[in-house]
């Protein structure tokens, strides 16, 4: 099954949606960083990548800026994790490099769709 790195540091929404993608039989990764999702993304080279964007230190734009320009990280898809719904967040998203994006609360059905999405790519 396909490896997923979730970054996300608040420890409730890891473990609810870690929870929900173990029972999918996904195989799962977890940073609490951006400098942690950056170390993980290039030694366990998951399949998929989902980035919170509101990190403590590096933030998930930063770090997704940094795994699109690492030849090793850079085909890896990335959909942002964001509390961000305002007009423009999504735009801003796409343009740091995450190649979708998902509002917070996740709506799991609609994020198991995208990831399903990617991974049949």
């Amino acid at each position: 099954m396909a490896k997923i790195l979730l970054v996300e540091d608040n420890e409730m929404n890891r473990d609810m949606l870690s929870r929900r993608l173990l029972k999918k039989g996904f195989e799962l990764v977890m940073a609490m960083d951006g400098e942690q999702a950056i170390e993980m993304a290039r030694t366990e080279a998951p399949d998929l990548i989902l980035m919170d964007i509101s990190l403590p230190g590096l933030d998930g734009w930063e770090a997704t800026r940094r795994l699109k320009a690492m030849p090793e990280t850079q085909a890896i898809p990335i959909i942002a994790l964001t509390a961000h719904a305002m007009a423009g967040d999504r735009e801003k998203c796409l343009e740091a490099g995450c190649n979708d994006y998902d509002t917070k609360p996740v709506e799991f059905p609609r994020l198991l769709e995208k990831i399903q999405g990617f991974l049949a790519r």
